[in-house]
């Protein structure tokens, strides 16, 4: 009996092995490629992709074209784009369909298998082993690197130069790689754009309107003003750095503006603390270097940035200051009132002995010199102090009207200028310190501006011209919408006043007065500037530095048509400079270029 167990077990396993053998022998059919490391197998040969037939090669990832799967490791191990992505997907699917699509494999098993597939090396053409293939191919991945990086660029150009659109069949249309509305497709297929011209429609969003921006870029260039002006004047205590916003048509964050410069420099320098306030932030990759290294130097940075509600948030502000250890925001708990108030201040104390203020946030808008805008880097320790008072009682939790007066002397000595500084809401600095400065003038007082709203300076803006005195206002386009913008009040007063007609904005907050005196910083001339939001302002007197921004603000004048004299240009419009190619929502109704009715009327 157990002679015949043993004959029989015998013949049991002979049986399988002649099984396995006449699978492995004839071979199953791939009938999908999926991805080119993974593949549906008709294991029954019944001509469908069941449920459990799906093979994974082993050990190897790679890039697929497929829209609808996640690949963002991938790409960030990379280190390239989705549209580039998209593309070396294609030429790796193709060169998987091409090599496995309707031949019989044999699959040999590994002890391997994930919820979406069975792990097997896959064996073609008798011999052939599929991985061996996608290395040669170069579209192999191993451990999130590329296993033949020179091979895969090869053909990542090469598939390029076929210009790739998504098609939507059901809508039948055509986008680019990068278009929202292609990548959230649900039936698409990648085709070259030659082959989609004839057949597809074009998307509005992403190929028309590009191709009417391209044109009104080609008529603004026509009617650009090149010419220049310096952008930074040094005194013996003060450097001051002003921005031509007129040549700088788009945003971006690469620090090559000597604004973004400055403050890189500032922070390179510094010792032991740096207090910084800020309103508005942006990741600049440069500024964060320069912090992490002055932290691991051993630098105590100290941060209180404005808590943003409603329409006021900046996401990569809340971003940063979660990197941060010593960190208040102008938030005041069961105080809604206090809360809504600005925390509008922009500036950095070094070491407790230089400062850095005016009118630029630390974004993109304002680093780039994308906006126009002007700060100042004061060498003064007194300064500096008055400063670090001021912060310390923000830093403690005391914003807005919960501040208290410093009750200290404010007028400061640095080398040959005099400045006197004022704090809001506290100091009241428009009836204390601007109407008098206006009062007294007696040649001229020109003001580019972000905003003017405040009743008091323009009645006595209005008086100085009446008396005789030059007043010239460049302000900003969009501040012409603000509630309560007293522009109009202004023109009809006789005083010249141009709206700016460029992409970026007009976001001084200044004065220059009579080749001697300028004013500088947060506050815009507003009642909220003056009486609600936490602010600074300085008056510089030093005739050299006011005979500059005069000089700024005389070039900027010319730039300007004489008819936005009268004629009050939309922000966002072809009559903007910029505005319908720059990527930024100029005048905040939602709609970016092309999609405002601006750019395309």
């Amino acid at each position: 009996m157990k002679k015949f167990l043993q004959i029989f077990y015998l013949i049991i396993l002979f049986a399988l092995f002649c099984i396995y053998e006449l699978h492995e022998n004839s071979g199953t059919k791939v009938i999908e490629v999926l991805t080119p490391v993974k593949f549906a197998i008709d294991m029954n040969n019944n001509g469908v992709a069941d449920e459990g037939e799906n093979i994974c090669i082993p050990e190897f990832e790679a890039l697929t074209s497929d829209l609808h799967i996640v690949q963002d490791d991938l790409i960030e191990a990379l280190k390239i784009s989705n549209t580039d992505a998209i593309n070396a997907g294609f030429a790796g699917d193709n060169f998987a369909k091409q090599t496995l699509l309707n031949k019989k494999v044999k699959l040999q098993y590994i002890p391997k298998a994930s919820s979406e597939c069975k792990f097997a090396n896959i064996i073609f053409d008798e011999d052939k082993n599929y991985s061996d293939e996608l290395v040669k191919s170069g579209f192999a991945i191993l451990n999130k690197k590329l296993v033949n990086p020179e091979l895969f660029n090869k053909k990542l150009l090469e598939t390029k130069k076929l210009d790739l659109v998504i098609v939507n069949s059901k809508s039948r249309k055509f986008h680019r790689l990068n278009c929202k509305f292609g990548l959230n497709s649900g039936d698409y297929e990648l085709l070259p754009m030659r082959e989609a011209l004839s057949k597809y429609e074009k998307c509005k969003y992403c190929i028309v309107r590009p191709v009417q921006q391209k044109k009104v870029q080609t008529q603004d260039s026509k009617i650009l003003d090149k010419s220049t002006y310096p952008e930074v004047f040094q005194t013996d205590a003060i450097k001051f750095v002003v921005s031509d916003y007129t040549n700088n048509l788009k945003p971006n964050s690469k620090c090559t503006h000597a604004l973004c410069k400055e403050v890189v420099s500032l922070i390179n320098s510094t010792n032991s603390t740096l207090d910084m306030a800020i309103y508005d932030w942006n990741n600049i990759p440069e500024i964060i270097n320069a912090l992490n290294n002055a932290k691991s130097r051993g630098v105590t940075l100290r941060v209180i940035y404005d808590k943003r509600t409603g329409d006021n948030f900046y996401p990569e502000t809340e971003e940063f200051v979660k990197t941060l250890e010593n960190v208040r925001s102008d938030e005041i708990e069961g105080s809604k009132t206090q809360t809504s108030m600005l925390m509008h201040n922009k500036f950095i104390i070094s070491d407790k002995k230089k400062l850095l203020t005016g009118s630029m946030n630390f974004s993109t808008t304002g680093l780039s010199g994308f906006n126009a805008n002007n700060i100042a880097i004061i060498n003064s320790p007194e300064i500096a102090e008055y400063y670090t008072k001021e912060f310390n009682q923000m830093f403690e939790g005391k914003f807005h009207k919960l501040k208290e007066n410093l009750n200290s002397n404010n007028v400061f000595k640095a080398g040959n200028s005099i400045l006197t500084v004022y704090f809001s809401p506290q100091d009241k600095t428009v009836e204390n310190a601007l109407v008098p400065l206006i009062n007294n003038a007696q040649n001229y007082i020109y003001l580019p501006v972000f905003v003017i709203t405040h009743n008091s300076m323009t009645n006595a803006l209005i008086k100085a011209h009446n008396r005789g005195v030059e007043v010239k206002i460049i302000l900003d386009a969009t501040a012409t919408r603000t509630t309560h913008s007293t522009h109009s009040i202004l023109r009809n007063a006789g005083i010249p006043l141009k709206t700016e007609n460029y992409a970026g904005k007009i976001h001084n907050k200044s004065m220059i007065i009579d080749d001697k005196y300028i004013v500088t910083g947060s506050m815009n001339f507003s009642n909220s500037g003056e009486n609600k939001n936490d602010e600074n302002c300085i008056i510089i007197e030093n005739p050299e530095l006011a005979k500059f921004y005069k000089g700024w603000f005389e070039f900027i004048w010319k730039k300007i048509p004489d008819k936005f004299l009268n004629f009050t240009a939309r922000p966002e419009s072809r009559e903007s400079i910029g505005s319908c190619y720059d990527g930024i929502d100029n005048d905040y109704d939602g709609k970016i270029d092309f999609a405002d009715e601006g750019c395309r009327q």
